[in-house]
């Protein structure tokens, strides 16, 4: 296949922390749209267009689909055909850290499950390695060395070439990172939630991140949907609030919350923009965001959302209004 040959001038890339790696400002997710439940042309499509578009980081982890495992598998049947010759132009990720298989070694944070999970996913995307491995989050009972010596293990493996952490809170991301350090496989980035509606990471972890030199990459950028047009005038019938095990809660969506969604949006329409991409913007105006992982269920949609590249910078009146709006709520 035939790609922009000027994919790479037109997107921008952010150093990941104090690596040698470069992310390109917005990456592809795969969380959702790309299981077996999905269709095949429409997320072939949206790889396509992602690639086309400069963005070199793909974002996956062990349970992704539906099914789990199922994302992974379709990732790589297209990365083997239509991308195996720029394979070495691609930052691949995984993770594992959540239930994949039954009993006791298919989930949390063990040597055992990190390792096994790890070829498990190696084998579904036809790889040798990922770029990219990390581990999804927090294990309240496996001693964080064990995590962190799996992690550094799968790297002198030559299973990953980087170790990352997603869902970790200040004080055990700076315990990871230290123990990191000092085996020699230092963490090359941090994955948390974040977002307009989501700012935890601003209470000390930001700045851990700056002083350690760890890149940061936020998922759910979008707080599933509500930072774009999709709830503008209620809950729609096929939206993530309307299911009643999706992520997303129907309580979440408040009188006060849906005032707010509105009001954030006249201000992203002054400026030019949908809703969605100042939300997108609004993360990467910060130097210490290295990524926002983007999730799509059309190439069209993939398209719409890197238009927040075309005009990342606020004025000071639009960054004050901007959370003027977010404590209206509070």
């Amino acid at each position: 296949m035939k790609f922009n040959p000027s994919r790479y001038k037109e997107m921008e890339y952010r150093r990941c922390g104090v690596s040698g790696i470069k992310l390109p400002a917005i990456s592809l997710g795969l969380w959702h749209n790309f299981g077996d439940v999905d269709d095949e042309k429409t997320y072939r499509k949206i790889i396509h267009t992602a690639f086309d578009a400069g963005i070199t980081h793909f974002d996956l982890a062990n349970n992704y689909g539906p099914p789990p495992g199922s994302a992974e598998t379709n990732f790589g049947k297209i990365l083997h055909s239509d991308l195996k010759k720029h394979r070495d132009e691609l930052i691949i990720s995984s993770k594992a850290g959540y239930t994949m298989w039954d009993g006791p070694y298919g989930d949390w944070g063990s040597k055992k499950y990190l390792v096994a999970s790890l070829d498990q996913s190696l084998r579904r995307m036809q790889l040798d390695y990922v770029d990219i491995f990390y581990h999804h989050r927090p294990d309240p009972e496996t001693p964080l060395e064990e995590t962190m010596t799996a992690l550094d293990l799968i790297v002198r493996q030559g299973k990953a070439l980087y170790a990352g952490i997603s869902n970790y809170p200040e004080k055990e991301a700076a315990k990871a990172f230290k123990i990191l350090k000092k085996l020699g496989t230092p963490c090359l980035i941090h994955q948390p939630k974040y977002s307009m509606f989501e700012r935890w990471v601003e209470g000390g972890l930001l700045d851990l991140l700056e002083k350690e030199g760890v890149g940061c990459i936020p998922f759910s950028p979008l707080a599933q949907g509500l930072l774009s047009n999709k709830y503008l005038k209620g809950i729609p019938k096929n939206s993530r609030a309307a299911k009643k095990h999706g992520f997303l809660q129907k309580s979440a969506i408040t009188p006060e919350k849906l005032e707010q969604i509105k009001a954030l949006n006249e201000l992203a329409e002054k400026r030019g923009q949908s809703l969605a991409q100042m939300a997108l913007a609004w993360l990467l105006k910060d130097k210490r965001i290295t990524s926002v992982l983007v999730g799509a269920s059309s190439s069209d949609q993939l398209l719409d959302s890197l238009k927040c590249l075309q005009h990342k910078n606020f004025s000071r009146d639009e960054l004050l209004h901007i959370e003027q709006i977010l404590n209206s709520g509070k």
